[in-house]
């Protein structure tokens, strides 16, 4: 009367390589759609407990858009480990400074599950500043992320 659970053996885990070009896209909805395919989410076969996500090429992190103020106003903090060790930057002076492809990487980081299986799939991720990588041998599909939804670029 009931059907079978499934749930996915490491050898049935089939990963794919996926180039997005950040170039104008929304870092937030661009996050949201690669932490998803990280953890396998889009897949029928998706496992909690599994790393069945796809592999992600994303370039031109550098020129991804924040939308309304965010750019000046949306404040990234850390912490030195001292007393009164609390660092602030703008996402303005870390998109223009030496890394600005953080700023997706942290955006995709905090949308994974925190622990073994988070790090593992976030490893899985791959991000360059210019249009080049070095994952042409893996021959990544293009994926489009701004034909998904006219909100997920902008013009900046």
């Amino acid at each position: 009367m009931f059907g079978k659970t499934h749930s996915t053996k490491t050898a049935d885990i089939e990963k794919q390589w996926l180039l997005i070009d950040a170039k104008g896209l929304v870092v937030g909805r661009l996050a949201s759609i690669v932490a998803m395919r990280l953890r396998g989410k889009h897949k029928p076969s998706f496992t909690p407990h599994m790393d069945d996500g796809d592999s992600i090429v994303i370039v031109n992190a550098d020129k991804v858009v924040l939308t309304g103020r965010k750019r000046d106003q949306k404040v990234y903090y850390h912490y030195t480990g001292y007393i009164g060790g609390i660092k602030e930057r703008s996402a303005k002076a870390i998109l223009e400074g030496k890394f600005p492809e953080r700023i997706v990487e942290k955006a995709v980081e905090r949308m994974l599950p925190r622990g073994p299986l988070g790090r593992k799939q976030l490893s899985n991720l791959h991000v360059y500043k210019g249009p080049d990588h070095p994952h042409a041998a893996q021959t990544p599909t293009p994926f489009d992320v701004a034909k998904l939804n006219a909100k997920n670029s902008r013009s900046a």
